[in-house]
């Protein structure tokens, strides 16, 4: 037991994050601008003297040596030097910066090392964005953040403004991003509440098994109107479902209808099954619900659609007893929770695409970054925010539990899309005249 304890404790001496890069002054010389910038943002300390020696150097090269008569380019000259600043770590720093004009031209020539350190108008300023993403309120920025002496613009509302430009990036950045390369076999759709409205959001699983956010809208699951358009939109960024999809979803009418109105005949609604079998035992009074929620799980776990099947037609007479209205809720859209049964692959994917929960999931963790913001004041900053959150958990979401399996689904697909009068479209027909 000594032993094995010992060698657990070296083993842990000779932990490392990698081993440490050493750049020489040769290699320093042959960087190219961009990054040398960014070495001078990583060593703060250093940061501003190597900054104002970058912006000398570049002053030399372009008007030779100060006092000196020789080197530079033909028509420039120095011109004295202005009060400008910097960003390192974050954060803007005043710094002289010497001024070069064309004297031919009359006019002041830009140099390209300030304009890189400051930060082009409009880029997105990561470090700022993750901190106030991961909660740190933009009134306390200026006491919490690695502080540089003599930094400025940290004040509440720099911080705000330069936030709201970030995560506006994020927002287009997630609403434009081209879906053509990608291989999706499953399209899982769920809403989360914000304030008093819904944010729907579009998640993809590609044959890889990976997740990826493909869009967000503020609707209701209800609102085939504004979903319809929605999804649509997915396809006019490149979003191939040629071979089928598997649309895994809530018991929403609306956002049904707006599958069928989008995809058409190319999607297979796997509707969620953890909304089905509480829709159902919410009609069942407090006492006798856990025993019928064991029940439905039970049968809804059966491996074959044809068990399946059997459990659940001994349930609706059971029910019709007990509660009509709970054996009325049962009926409805019944056929659209087996529909991984019907293909065959629920024992092999069920665990997975059977209920919304990959979203769910990835909800309560954009519900950590989102949960501390007290007054969301308009639309805006609700798409804002979620894009920002979606974007930044989307890198970490591990691939689907089975997903060595997605191509049996994708061949199970197109057999069920084959097939005419398959059970997959009868129940998208009825659920499109019932929604009219």
């Amino acid at each position: 037991m000594r032993s094995v304890a010992g060698r657990g404790r070296r083993g842990k001496k000779r932990r490392v994050l990698g081993e440490p890069t050493v750049v020489s002054a040769e290699e320093l010389q042959l960087m190219g601008l961009d990054a040398k910038v960014e070495l001078i943002r990583a060593l703060v300390p250093l940061g501003l003297k190597a900054a104002k020696q970058l912006l000398d150097d570049e002053g030399t090269e372009l008007v030779g040596p100060r006092y000196g008569r020789e080197g530079g380019q033909p028509g420039l000259a120095r011109h004295g030097s202005n009060r400008s600043s910097v960003r390192l770590a974050g954060q803007r720093v005043p710094l002289a910066v010497p001024r070069v004009r064309n004297l031919a031209e009359g006019k002041e020539v830009p140099l390209a090392s300030l304009q890189a350190l400051r930060a082009a108008p409009g880029s997105v300023d990561e470090t700022l964005l993750r901190r106030v993403l991961y909660g740190l309120s933009c009134h306390d920025y200026e006491a919490a953040a690695a502080a540089v002496p003599g930094s400025i613009g940290l004040s509440a509302s720099t911080v705000s403004r330069q936030f709201i430009e970030a995560s506006s990036a994020e927002l287009r950045k997630l609403q434009e991003r081209d879906l053509s390369g990608l291989d999706v076999v499953a399209l899982v759709l769920d809403g989360k509440g914000f304030a008093q409205d819904t944010m729907v959001t579009a998640l993809g699983i590609t044959m890889e098994g990976k997740k990826v956010v493909l869009g967000v809208v503020q609707a209701s699951t209800e609102n085939a109107a504004v979903l319809t358009p929605f999804l649509r939109s997915l396809l006019d960024r490149g979003l191939n479902i040629a071979q089928g999809v598997l649309v895994v979803l809530d018991g929403g009418k609306g956002l049904r209808a707006a599958v069928r109105q989008a995809l058409g005949e190319k999607a297979v609604v796997q509707r969620c099954q953890w909304h089905k079998r509480e829709n159902v035992v919410d009609h069942l009074s407090k006492s006798e619900q856990a025993w019928w929620r064991k029940r439905l799980q039970r049968a809804y776990e059966r491996p074959t659609y044809q068990e399946a099947q059997t459990a659940f037609e001994e349930i609706r007479r059971d029910l019709e007893e007990r509660n009509l209205s709970a054996a009325g809720s049962l009926d409805e859209g019944l056929e659209e929770t087996l529909t991984l049964h019907r293909l065959g692959v629920f024992p092999l994917l069920g665990i997975s695409l059977k209920t919304t929960n990959c979203l769910e999931s990835i909800f309560s963790q954009v519900e950590k970054r989102t949960g501390r913001v007290c007054h969301w004041r308009n639309s805006s900053q609700k798409h804002r925010w979620l894009a920002t959150a979606l974007l930044d958990i989307e890198p970490r979401l591990r691939r689907i539990r089975g997903y060595q399996h997605l191509p049996r689904l994708r061949r199970a697909i197109q057999q069920e899309l084959s097939r005419p009068g398959s059970e997959a479209q009868s129940a998208g027909e009825a659920e499109g005249k019932e929604v009219a």
